[in-house]
């Protein structure tokens, strides 16, 4: 820990489904933190992702995607987890989707919800690299006039272009305080819920459309051996037999698939030998189980 004086503060992530929220929590903490896939709500449960800008701890918190359509008990626990990071919040940062035009339902109902709660935001406005320069201003002017924005950020959450300055103007805004981790944390997710995302991440890769949110990982075991290597044995539920069959593949090829990619990931981000083993069991009534809301570190929700 430095010897000058030390900030340190919590940052929100919020936005519409598949705005980018992950991808900027991994390029602002310099590591592989949220889960990202192509599909949206993929990030269920707040990620805390840790990053150091001079003497500034800035804890960023990845919040699952805020939609409006809440049918299922899992996506309602997702909503009021997001809305609970940002009330929680020094600083909110708000990403946006660069490339999508008009707001849309989702956008709108987050920028009404910072209203009524009289919270100020900076906006992210994600994805430029995609956007022709002359629309990039009337872009940034239509999200000013529904929101009065404290200040606007261009950015390639995918490149990292504008990022370090977004880093740098939240490290300025952080209260004086003593840092809440180590100098070497990069997420305050336990190691077995960090694996379990993984494992879904690359499960949602390798599955394409095949299946849909109905699968969740759960980490039920983790050995650790003398020669540094870790044993982790995970269950993938699904709801029906006709998605286990799916997520097993032919001769279990697909399952395999899934298993080497996670494996890879986990050994980098771990740092040493993983020997992974995967298991796929049918549930149907899992996203309905208080215990699996628990394992993703979301609360129950009625």
């Amino acid at each position: 820990m430095p010897d000058l004086k030390t900030h340190c503060g919590l940052v929100a992530l919020v936005g519409a489904p598949n705005a980018g929220k992950s991808t900027l929590l991994n390029q602002m903490v310099g590591a592989k933190v949220s889960i990202v896939t192509p599909k949206v709500q993929t990030t269920r449960t707040r990620v805390t992702g840790i990053a150091i800008e001079g003497t500034t701890q800035l804890v960023f918190v990845d919040t699952p995607g805020i939609f409006t359509k809440t049918k299922r008990r899992l996506e309602r626990a997702m909503v009021a987890s997001a809305w609970a990071g940002a009330a929680d919040a020094d600083q909110v940062v708000v990403v946006v989707d660069g490339t999508k035009k008009g707001l849309g339902d989702d956008l709108r109902s987050i920028l009404s919800g910072l209203k009524e709660a009289k919270r100020p935001a900076i906006l992210a406005l994600n994805k430029v690299d995609l956007i022709k320069r002359p629309e990039l201003l009337p872009r940034v002017a239509q999200l000013n006039q529904e929101f009065d924005f404290a200040k606007t950020f261009m950015i390639s959450a995918e490149t990292g272009d504008g990022v370090a300055d977004l880093k740098k103007h939240l490290a300025g805004l952080m209260p004086e305080g003593p840092w809440l981790f180590a100098e070497d944390d990069l997420s305050d997710l336990p190691e077995r819920l960090l694996a379990a995302e993984v494992t879904r991440e690359q499960a949602f890769l390798k599955l394409h459309d095949e299946l849909p949110y109905d699968l969740m990982v759960e980490t039920e075991s983790w050995k650790e051996f003398k020669d540094g290597s870790a044993k982790i044995q995970q269950v993938i539920y699904v709801r029906r037999d006709s998605q286990k069959a799916i997520v097993l593949g032919k001769g279990g090829a697909t399952v395999k698939a899934i298993n080497l990619a996670a494996r890879k990931v986990l050994e980098e981000q771990l740092g040493r030998k993983v020997h992974l083993f995967l298991f796929v069991k049918v549930r149907d009534t899992w996203p309905d189980d208080p215990e699996r809301f628990k394992a993703m570190g979301l609360d129950w929700v009625e």
